[in-house]
């Protein structure tokens, strides 16, 4: 990838350090809180947390029409978002993590970018290059050798699997969420938090799972601001000049801030599978830096809305006072034939029409 791409990499790369410390400070605070009220509490510090950075932007105009904001038809893409991504999968990612090794689940989180790639390509047609494919594949291996447990007796860890299944939940979300990146990321994050952590709020109340001690609940609630919080506003500002699937590759470096955390943390033992999924883990993300696609497209006639300036190739609409900096407001694309390197970003999620699934090489 070239460096006008160089953003978008180090937002997905801030995204997953931030959140790949959650699985073991999570698992940390499962001695002092059941699962349920937990994932409430991430997901309501996420939306919180977020809230409050908004309401410390103002109400200036500049603001204001910085982003763009949610309408009546995102909300079909928010709620399916909020329901995989804020509600079940959480809950059975803190289930699952009862039952195994913070370090191995923090590799096992990895999944979530193949998970994301997968449905992405299946579902809403991404184009993925065959490298980025050959890193799939790689990550792919990684996650399944961390999930054999050979003293089992069908050779997989039932937590092992629940971390997978989570991750396939993410996988989804990612991928609605992706429909929406081109709005008000804190918006978003607001929504979904503030909506998952009050539904989850809620189940465990119904469940008789009561919230601890103040202490511990303000510890979760700054957790979830910064390893949900934060990481999901980078990972949609990511997805904008990446598309979901190499987002989501990029993301694949969570485990790295994990382990070593874990390994601070609690000294757990690593055995000879970590060693191996981690580099295999690595050099999958690392295929995707130099990753270059171009070729002739063409930009249909198009009017939308979405956080722009007027220095990018795309965007050459007139404004009388000549206002240069980030805006947002409906503006029309006209038809455009060009050349050059580029993403799945919010303006080249165009068919490939050399293959049907929409890969290309």
């Amino acid at each position: 990838m070239k460096n006008n791409h160089l953003p978008a990499i180090l937002q997905a790369l801030a995204a997953a350090v931030l959140f790949g410390m959650s699985a073991p400070l999570a698992k940390l605070l499962l001695g002092e809180m059941e699962p349920i009220p937990l994932a409430a509490l991430l997901y309501l510090g996420s939306g919180l947390g977020v809230l409050g950075v908004k309401l410390l932007q103002g109400t200036s105009r500049r603001e204001r029409d910085r982003e763009a904001p949610l309408v009546r038809g995102d909300m079909k893409w928010l709620v399916g978002a909020a329901l995989a991504g804020g509600v079940a999968a959480p809950i059975v990612l803190l289930f699952s993590l009862k039952n195994t090794p913070a370090g191995t689940a923090s590799l096992l989180l990895n999944f979530e970018g193949v998970a994301t790639a997968l449905i992405a390509l299946i579902a809403f047609r991404e184009a993925i290059s065959r490298r980025a494919w050959l890193a799939i594949v790689i990550i792919t291996v990684a996650c399944i050798a961390l999930s054999l447990d050979l003293k089992a007796e069908w050779g997989f860890a039932p937590g092992a699997l629940g971390i997978l299944g989570a991750c396939a939940l993410w996988g989804l979300d990612n991928n609605f969420t992706r429909n929406l990146s081109a709005k008000d990321p804190l918006s978003i994050v607001i929504v979904k938090g503030l909506s998952a952590g009050s539904f989850s709020l809620i189940l465990s109340l119904i469940l008789g799972q009561h919230l601890p001690s103040l202490d511990v609940t303000l510890k979760a609630l700054l957790l979830g601001g910064l390893s949900y919080g934060a990481s999901i506003v980078l990972f949609i500002q990511a997805m904008r000049g990446l598309g979901a699937a190499r987002t989501s590759a990029f993301f694949s470096t969570a485990p790295v801030a994990g382990v070593l955390l874990s390994a601070v943390i609690f000294r757990e033992p690593t055995g000879w599978m970590v060693y191996m999924a981690l580099p295999l883990m690595v050099l999958g993300a690392l295929l995707l830096i130099n990753e270059q696609h171009a070729h002739t497209h063409t930009h249909e006639a198009l009017t939308h809305e979405h956080a722009h300036r007027h220095d990018d190739g795309h965007h050459d609409h007139f404004h009388a006072d000549g206002y240069a900096l980030v805006h947002s407001h409906p503006h029309t694309h006209t038809a455009l034939t060009h050349t050059h390197d580029h993403m799945p970003d919010l303006h080249h999620r165009h068919a490939h029409p050399n293959d049907k699934t929409g890969q290309s090489a």
